[in-house]
């Protein structure tokens, strides 16, 4: 029992006058964004970032999307379904670069460079083995933010553009090798795959990620005998599990790939270097050996290609022939099935997107998202990709700590 309740009362009500902690507002502050979709002007590039659907999430989160007219064409999105997603669409790209946050496939031109104004952030691909120092010099000049697709983590620390890429290029590669290798003057006028009374096609691939996975499905799902070559056990071992499959494997021995070379109908070269060159693994006297009408898609060209006889083609001319063996040799194979390519890349883009905006713009996603920061080279006008600034002997800062000073 209280004794005193007036007593009590009167310390309550002193303590609510006392000095009370503060509280700050901890919300963070959503933003609209300006999203940029200049058309692509590589000849190769055929694929647009985000698709009509991806551009209308966009719109109805609250941000504008200002897109070049044509620029999703070629991937079979037409101007007005862009217009009725929300989009607004441009005659040209001086219009679109206005935007604060452009969206690319290739990396720019110099001359696109140009139209970036001071500040301003660009996604797009970097495609490290044809750029040169002066590239980078410009976009470092400009002071952008610039983040690269092949560099971008997830919280996993996982590289999820390249991987999606990589699924569809292991897939495409085993269509476009069937494709060939059925034509009379490149191939053996043979369709790929097993059959009843028949020895089923033998496919070689070299590597064991991404690539080569889907590569071996497809190839497996085709009735093909498949043969997977790589410098490391433990790669072999995962990619039977995944493929959950008893299929060849072997370490890279030049006497055990030389005799798969041999009865190969295709090889399919998929062996990522982290280093600027991909390893050359099969020497012209190798391909000298091989039945003539075999295909090889070197994957890895863009690194220079695992076949001492490869060299760049496009999607307008892809193959050509070296000792009676055909080379498909194009480095963006993802652009050839580019309706498909770019609902994947947008399907990661869209929601990056929207979360920068919830975040309160660029610098705060950073702040936040510490695995999205491995996607960034150029952090306002300093170089902060240490590889990049190896390669091209150029001083680089790390991007926590230049976060911290702006």
């Amino acid at each position: 029992m209280i004794d005193n309740p007036g007593g009590f009362m009167d310390f309550s009500r002193k303590g609510q006058l006392m000095p009370q902690e503060e509280k700050l507002a901890t919300e963070t502050k959503s933003s609209q964004l300006r999203i940029g979709i200049p058309a692509e002007i590589s000849k190769n590039e055929n694929r647009v970032p985000l698709v009509p659907e991806s551009v209308n999430l966009l719109v109805e989160n609250g941000h504008e999307v200002n897109i070049e007219r044509g620029a999703g064409k070629k991937a079979g999105f037409s101007d007005k379904e862009y217009s009725e997603a929300g989009a607004n669409v441009y005659d040209t790209a001086s219009e679109v670069y206005k935007s604060d946050i452009i969206t690319k496939i290739s990396p720019p031109t110099i001359d696109e460079i140009d139209l970036i104004g001071k500040g301003k952030t660009i996604f797009s691909s970097v495609f490290l083995p044809d750029r040169e120092k002066a590239y980078f010099g410009k976009l470092i000049h400009n002071k952008v933010k610039a983040i690269g697709y092949e560099y971008i983590k997830d919280r996993s620390g996982s590289f999820p553009v390249i991987k999606s890429m990589s699924e569809i290029v292991g897939n495409t590669a085993v269509l476009i090798a069937a494709e060939h290798l059925s034509d009379l003057d490149y191939g053996k006028g043979k369709m790929l795959g097993g059959f009843p009374g028949l020895n089923p096609s033998e496919v070689v691939i070299i590597g064991a990620g991404t690539v080569a996975e889907y590569a071996a499905r497809t190839a497996i799902g085709m009735g093909a005998l498949v043969k997977i070559f790589d410098d490391a056990n433990y790669k072999l071992r995962d990619i039977q599990q995944k493929l959950a499959s008893r299929v060849f494997t072997s370490v890279l021995q030049p006497k055990v790939i030389l005799k798969a070379l041999k009865t190969a109908d295709v090889v399919i070269a998929a062996k990522h270097s982290h280093a600027d060159r991909s390893p050359c693994l099969i020497s012209e006297e190798m391909i000298m050996q091989m039945n003539p009408g075999t295909v090889i898609v070197d994957v890895s060209i863009d690194q220079g290609g695992c076949f001492e006889t490869s060299r760049l083609t496009s999607h307008e001319s892809p193959v050509f022939q070296v000792h009676d063996i055909t080379h498909y040799c194009v480095p963006n194979i993802a652009s050839r099935v580019p309706h498909t390519a770019s609902y994947a890349l947008s399907n990661y883009l869209s929601p990056v997107l929207i979360q920068i905006g919830e975040s309160g713009g660029v610098e705060n996603m950073l702040r936040h998202e510490h695995a999205f920061c491995n996607g960034v080279y150029i952090y306002n006008g300093i170089l902060c990709n240490p590889a990049i600034g190896k390669k091209f002997n150029m001083p680089s800062r790390d991007l926590p700590l230049l976060l911290s000073a702006f």
